[in-house]
């Protein structure tokens, strides 16, 4: 029992309270100890550690650590602390917090060796993350909150009646991989709500750029990752996850070509890569577990990357649309250098860590005989690079030479000064991305099963540099088409925030007919935003007004957040679980 101190949950959850007693500068402190005490922790479990508790007559696995637990770990623990250190100048204490507590909660769902203990993490991280993303204190981020709150407690809830049903028909809560029946069906579900898999994916880039610069490094770190995780236990070689992943690798790469909005389209792009992940889980084999489990780790660096480098512009320029961004090269260079070493190793760009980690999935379905799903996945490498390594930094931070970023008056927009502590996180995330390219043995023994591929070879890498050159030379091509255009793209959220205002009257004149979402910013919104301060989200400017009727308040622009028990969102998860409650207690 004494082993359950080393529970890596436990220095997030003290950092949590802490970083809320404490003066701000010793919150600096916990907020790198916490997670260097976490990754100490999971690295001293290693790999055959199990800790187990009863409940009532059920035997419960409230700590295990083995082989594809350990890497998720360590790799939740080290964005911690690169987001940890990131954030100092401009995190508050409350979002600090809930950053802590989210981390935790991620940390006790890959630990979990049980289904109980692994549903209660599952719903403290979904509640923690709300948290998150309200930080920012703005009207988007407010509804954009109460959206996500919706959608994961819903899925919560789906995971909870799959539990339930599989205690029923087994007897058993260890969380072990599932049969098909009705049980693993709703369990998927739940997981594949979280890994962000279309149609189930609009929360994505609807929530994870209203939160804050660093709040949204740590989003995109946990909530699909340990979906992905639960996948790769509880569902390999489904196959039905082969197909979901292919089309999530297309469709995320599809929207983030088309998207102007650059944090929203390495949002999108999070969909996509773990789209890589998800087919990889749907091989099955010892090797695409590998490769998921590869990619995960990767993924997780260099998307913190990227979402920092285009983080720093926003909170230098408080603007967050490419079209609207352009000529900062020469006032940004530190942040353009360390976002294309993100850009390219998210690209597969040899001797950058995303070449090591997916080109092990390819390779997987290769020896299975998936030409189809090779072919698919090439084509969407294609597109990420075309839409994160070229069109991103081109539009963010060159556009039409000399002419950069300006006001209303014509005037060159204001490019504040970037926190040191910026650089310095974003510095050691390039770092481990070259690293873990240079190196990748280092990567591949943290693997749950041996590895024995070997990346570079002659013809891989060939293969690899002409289609990222071929697909360079198409954007020069066709430049004049792909570059930042001045427009708001419409997704699958577009039924739920529509909605209400088709039940419950139109918002105002200047909403008939429109295509963009009430609450999403028009294409000409300009971000407005101060040095030392998290920039505010960009503010719709238009005719909308906002009708007395409670439920659209949630989706109508106001002067400051809405207050949360005054969302429909809100009421309807508290009466669902109020219902969930009841019915439990009905059970004999």
């Amino acid at each position: 029992m004494a082993e359950l101190l080393l529970h890596p949950v436990l220095p997030f959850l003290i950092g949590a309270v802490l970083v809320r007693v404490l003066p701000r500068t010793l919150g600096h402190v916990v907020m790198v100890a916490a997670p260097v005490i976490a990754l100490a922790e999971v690295l001293a479990l290693g790999t055959d550690t199990s800790i187990g508790l009863g409940f009532l007559e059920y035997d419960l696995e409230v700590l295990r650590a083995d082989a594809l637990s350990r890497p998720f770990g360590v790799v939740f623990a080290m964005v911690a602390l690169l987001a940890g250190i990131y954030g100092i100048a401009t995190q508050s204490g409350p979002e600090r917090s809930a950053a802590m507590v989210y981390a935790g909660a991620a940390m006790g769902v890959v630990f979990a060796g049980d289904l109980l203990t692994f549903f209660l993490f599952w719903e403290v991280k979904a509640i923690a993350s709300t948290f998150v993303i309200l930080a920012r204190r703005t009207p988007l981020s407010g509804r954009a909150g109460m959206r996500y709150l919706f959608v994961h407690i819903a899925g919560g809830k789906i995971l909870l009646a799959g539990v339930l049903v599989h205690l029923s028909q087994t007897g058993s809560l260890a969380f072990e991989s599932f049969e098909p029946g009705l049980a693993a069906t709703l369990i998927l579900i739940a997981c594949i709500i979280n890994a962000g898999v279309p149609p189930l994916h609009a929360w994505l880039p609807d929530a994870y750029p209203q939160a804050s610069v660093v709040g949204t490094v740590f989003l995109s770190a946990y909530t699909t990752k340990a979906a992905v995780y639960a996948l790769a236990r509880g569902f390999p070689g489904f196959q039905v996850l082969i197909f979901l992943g292919v089309f999530m690798a297309l469709y995320g790469v599809m929207f983030a070509v088309l998207e102007n909005d650059i944090r929203r389209l390495l949002a999108y792009h999070i969909i996509s890569q773990v789209g890589f992940m998800v087919a990889a889980v749907g091989i099955g084999t010892e090797v695409a577990i590998n490769g998921a489990t590869a990619h995960a780790f990767a993924h997780i660096i260099y998307k913190g990357l990227l979402l920092m480098g285009v983080g720093a512009v926003l909170y230098a320029t408080g603007r967050s649309k490419a079209s609207a961004l352009g000529g900062i090269a020469n006032r940004m260079r530190a942040a353009l250098v360390l976002y294309m070493v993100g850009a390219v190793s998210i690209s597969g760009f040899p001797l950058f860590s995303g070449f090591v980690s997916k080109e092990l999935i390819v390779d997987a379905a290769s020896a299975g005989d998936l030409t189809w799903v090779v072919l698919l996945l090439k084509i969407a490498s294609v597109g990420t690079f075309l839409s994160t390594g070229l069109k991103l930094p081109y539009a963010a931070w060159f556009g039409e030479p000399g002419i950069g970023p300006r006001g209303n008056n014509g005037a060159p927009f204001h490019v504040a000064r970037v926190p040191t502590t910026m650089y310095v996180a974003m510095g050691a995330a390039a770092a481990l991305n070259l690293g873990m390219g240079l190196f990748p043995g280092v990567l591949y023994d943290l693997m749950p099963f041996a590895v024995d591929y070997v990346p570079y070879r002659f013809g891989k890498v060939v293969e690899t540099m002409q289609i990222l050159g071929f697909t360079a030379l198409g954007f020069w091509l066709l430049l004049a088409r792909l570059g930042a255009k001045d427009y708001v793209t419409i997704d699958t959220d577009w039924p739920y925030r529509k909605m209400p205002t088709l039940l419950f009257g139109r918002l105002g004149r200047g909403d008939a007919g429109t295509a963009a979402p009430a609450d999403r910013a028009p294409a000409d919104a300009v971000l407005v935003g101060s040095a030392g301060t998290d920039p505010a989200p960009v503010r719709a400017i238009g005719p909308w007004s906002a009708p007395g009727n409670a439920v659209t308040r949630l989706f109508t622009p106001r002067d400051g957040p809405p207050p949360v028990p005054g969302t429909w969102s809100l009421g309807v998860v508290v009466l669902a679980a109020s219902a969930l409650l009841l019915l439990l207690s009905l059970i004999p």
